[in-house]
């Protein structure tokens, strides 16, 4: 049996974050101490440490009580909500990338931070030795087999949504 301060330095974390995690019922000390000092078990410990794991996927301290308190609750489907937070997220931190370059006038910064734009993406395609003709059929096969991840992707370009209207339109029109 750990006390809190033993627990609370074995995981790096305040002796606060394990007194919060106890006033809202995600980390209960298996037992006490005659002067009323909370006492952590192996399983406590061990459960302590899923709700690290959890938090560093991003999940809410009030999902992971669900998670780790409810057989039915299904980690998978909180894990797969999450995913989709983030992808949302990183959509929208790209497209403040996209808008901040453009505010500032300095397209070096797409290649300073590693961002891929348009006008990159065509440039590794021609010097791949992509016609123009090719890179359509390379965008009508994406349109073909993937449409929301051709969206997807032309919008991670930075493409405005009149270009990708345009684009896609152009892509599906074709019979390849």
């Amino acid at each position: 049996m750990d006390s809190i301060g033993r627990l609370a330095r074995k995981f790096g974390l305040s002796r606060s974050t394990l007194l919060y995690y106890d006033s809202i019922g995600l980390l209960r000390p298996s037992s006490r101490t005659k002067g009323n000092y909370r006492l952590y078990s192996e399983q406590d410990a061990r459960r302590l440490e899923q709700i690290r794991v959890y938090r560093r996927t991003g999940l809410s301290l009030e999902e992971i009580g669900r998670v780790l308190d409810s057989p039915d609750h299904d980690l998978a489907s909180a894990l797969e909500r999450r995913l989709e937070e983030l992808d949302e997220d990183i959509k929208s931190l790209r497209r403040q990338q996209h808008v901040i370059i453009g505010l500032l006038r300095n397209n070096d910064l797409f290649a300073r931070l590693g961002v891929m734009n348009k006008e990159t993406w065509v440039s590794l395609l021609a010097a791949s030795g992509f016609s123009e003709k090719d890179m359509l059929q390379w965008h009508l096969e994406f349109e073909r087999l993937a449409p929301e991840k051709h969206q997807s992707f032309l919008e991670f370009l930075g493409l405005s949504e009149n270009e990708i209207r345009v684009i896609r339109s152009l892509s599906a029109g074709r019979d390849g």
